[in-house]
């Protein structure tokens, strides 16, 4: 265990070596503080760094260990991408509106986590409030691939991924709204989780859609996401739309009530596993190589004992729509508090009309003013009811096909990204052309389904993910059928450019 390098682990590996003494919390913790180091001036995955509380928080989990304690994620260091607070640590979500701004309380996602005994290492980057699909709309400047540093790491949680991918740490904290884990997984070959719509709490996230945010994972494997969303998952008397979810404390056991042959000696592993291919996702308009991946992906899955059918969901060509329609209508909503007044970049003028204009105007970036602008027209007399209205419509009617496709299939399968990542710099002059890179990722954000990328394979000699959608509250088993797959086909991520 000596010679491996420690910030290559993923958390299961860890949680052994640390049990077993091979190594300490400390010693885990320097491995990717170094790395941080050595790599992140190129990267520019992370924001923030807090050495001197890692360490701390390290040597404390040290003597945890010493004491017989066996919680799950005690020692194992992460990062949380900067839209959700720390206590004590800047809070920037990518924006010099909020470039200055100290969290004065944590997240709970964050508070579970910690008490846990996982190891806090900093804030990572994202698309500025996290708008966007590439990271490049940060105010602080971009973050890399890290397979290619001239291309983007996807987003908005592009710095999170980048940093898993690049073992900075050993999971991280990302936020899915319409697909800003899953996507910036995908194009960085790591798995990224959006948990059920209510699992987890929102407290201590700054608000973007409010009716389809979520705090999601980021990590090296499924079986490792499932750890985590086992620590953070559960009800919270602070955020009104959580769920109270039966948390097993033995991972094991979290998978027993809905692949039950996963305990029967013998036998293929997805046994009895219905495993929807949507036809409108594997359309005519899906680059060849990404189809080819997702069936690939799917028969390795049948190859596993599961059976594949086929699944129509005619509105979900429409779920993309809906969601720009009804994601700049909330954040119109949610940033309205940011006026240069009570907190946030405030500008120099007595004159108050001014002070707001000239506060959102410097404050805000581009595509933050876009959104804005979108979310305001939409809201607005006399469009209030042919745009918000109906698309609110159209959305309940996605959930209802979804529904009923769960009554043939106990998971849905679909690409991730419509292609690997992409130049920096190709996309951000064409925001259709950016949006369109959730065509196939907001459906299930919608419906506050769990979904997960996982990586499926390279194309151009650059990972690319593939997706699994699940039932609502099914996130243990949906993990389980993602970690079946990951063992079968045991992928070897390409070589690292940093």
């Amino acid at each position: 265990m000596k010679s491996v390098k420690l910030n290559q682990l993923c958390i299961a590996e860890a949680q052994r070596g640390l049990r077993r003494k091979h190594f300490s919390a400390v010693d885990l913790t320097k491995a990717c503080l170094d790395r941080i180091g050595v790599v992140n001036e190129r990267l520019n995955a992370c924001l923030t760094v807090d050495h001197h509380a890692a360490l701390d928080a390290a040597r404390l989990a040290d003597e945890r260990l010493a004491e017989g304690d066996r919680a799950a994620l005690l020692g194992i260091p992460f990062l949380v991408k900067d839209n959700i607070l720390v206590k004590g640590l800047r809070a920037t979500a990518g924006s010099r509106m909020l470039e200055n701004y100290v969290a004065s309380y944590d997240a709970t996602v964050v508070a579970k986590l910690t008490t846990a005994g996982a190891i806090l290492l900093g804030k990572t980057n994202l698309d500025e409030f996290a708008h966007g699909a590439s990271t490049e709309f940060s105010a602080f400047g971009p973050t890399k691939n890290p397979y290619d540093l001239s291309r983007v790491p996807g987003g908005s949680s592009g710095g999170s991924a980048a940093a898993v991918a690049a073992d900075l740490c050993l999971f991280a904290l990302g936020t899915d709204t319409g697909g800003s884990v899953r996507h910036p997984a995908s194009l960085c070959g790591v798995v990224g989780f959006k948990p059920t719509y209510g699992s987890c709490s929102r407290f201590g996230l700054i608000a973007m859609t409010s009716s389809t945010d979520v705090p999601a994972v980021l990590a090296k494997t499924s079986e490792d996401a499932a750890l985590v969303w086992q620590a953070m998952a559960g009800s919270d008397n602070r955020d009104s739309t959580t769920l109270d979810c039966k948390i097993s404390k033995n991972f094991k056991n979290i998978f027993r009530p809905l692949l039950p042959a996963l305990l029967k000696k013998g036998q293929a592993p997805l046994t009895g596993l219905r495993v929807g291919m949507v036809k409108e996702f594997l359309s005519n308009g899906l680059d060849a190589e990404i189809k080819d991946l997702v069936l690939s992906a799917a028969a390795e899955l049948k190859n596993l004992g599961a059976t594949l059918v086929d699944i129509s969901l005619p509105s979900s060509r429409y779920a993309l729509s809906v969601y720009y329609i009804i994601t700049p209508a909330e954040i119109s909503s949610n940033l309205a508090r940011f006026d240069g007044l009570r907190y946030g970049l405030k500008a120099d003028n007595n004159d108050l009309r001014t002070a707001y204009l000239e506060s959102r105007g410097l404050g805000f970036g581009e595509e933050v003013k876009r959104r804005l602008m979108l979310g305001t027209y939409v809201l607005s007399a006399g469009y209030y009811d042919a745009y918000y209205v109906k698309a609110q419509n159209v959305r309940a009617a996605i959930i209802k096909e979804l529904s009923e496709a769960f009554k043939m299939a106990d998971v849905l399968a679909a690409p991730a990204t419509p292609h690997p990542a992409f130049a920096l710099g190709e996309q951000t002059g064409d925001p259709l052309r950016m949006y369109l890179e959730d065509a196939f990722l907001t459906p299930a954000s919608l419906a506050g389904l769990p979904a997960v990328s996982v990586p499926a394979g390279l194309v151009d000699g650059l990972p690319v993910g593939w997706q699994l959608i699940g039932q609502r509250l099914s996130d243990p088993a949906l993990l389980a059928v993602a970690q079946a797959y990951q063992d079968a086909i045991a992928w070897k991520r390409p070589p690292l450019a940093v």
